[in-house]
């Protein structure tokens, strides 16, 4: 006859690590032509373009990104998250994988304001290895210092923390943007409905 096993206890249980958001997006989640919300021979057409690094500075190979954001004249696309690569109807909605050194790259418009007097920004949400969850955060023109310093989200933040939302503009008119998911360089990022994430760069 055997004896019945004895019942586990919380103490005789080994933790096992929480189920990250990735990497595993090769397969599915990037499709051709995902990073353009419009064609390259638009005539507003910019490059949005960037890398995105860990805590160390070490670019990661293996994140996906997507962003979201109003036309030039700050209207909501009706095809905002449509798959459509036309040539000319603009999406609103990108996503695309890093390179292999960490590069991305959208080719877009600038945003303009959703109301009058509001800073335009980008909506960017970041997938990476070891997240628990995807990451967002805004990206901020560099031009319009008045409606950026009255910001409501970019006013509650410190001055060195502002700075990682808003882009640099280069000699020819396109965007570059890096995010840094940890360090001294950590990019804002937001907890929805509107919460920043300021307690200062994650650790560990």
């Amino acid at each position: 006859m055997s004896t019945p096993a004895s019942p586990q206890t919380s103490a005789d249980l080994t933790p096992t690590p929480a189920q990250t958001v990735g990497p595993f997006y090769g397969y599915a989640l990037p499709f051709p032509d995902g990073e353009k919300l419009v064609d390259r021979s638009h005539p507003d057409a910019i490059r949005l373009h960037g890398t995105v690094y860990d805590g160390d500075g070490v670019p990661v190979p293996d994140a996906l990104l997507e962003i979201w954001q109003a036309d030039g004249q700050g209207r909501i696309s009706a095809e905002h998250g449509s798959l459509i690569r036309d040539g000319y109807t603009f999406t609103g909605w990108g996503r695309t994988p890093v390179d292999n050194v960490g590069r991305f790259r959208f080719t877009t418009v600038d945003p303009g304001p959703t109301e009058e007097g509001r800073a335009p920004f980008i909506l960017l949400t970041v997938f990476a290895r070891g997240l628990l969850d995807r990451l967002f955060t805004r990206i901020y023109l560099p031009e319009d210092t008045g409606a950026l310093a009255a910001d409501p989200l970019l006013s509650s933040l410190p001055e060195e923390r502002r700075r990682t939302l808003i882009a640099a503009r280069e000699e020819d008119g396109d965007l570059r943007f890096d995010v840094h998911l940890q360090g001294a360089e950590e990019t804002v990022f937001l907890q929805y409905p509107n919460t920043p994430q300021v307690t200062g760069p994650v650790t560990g």
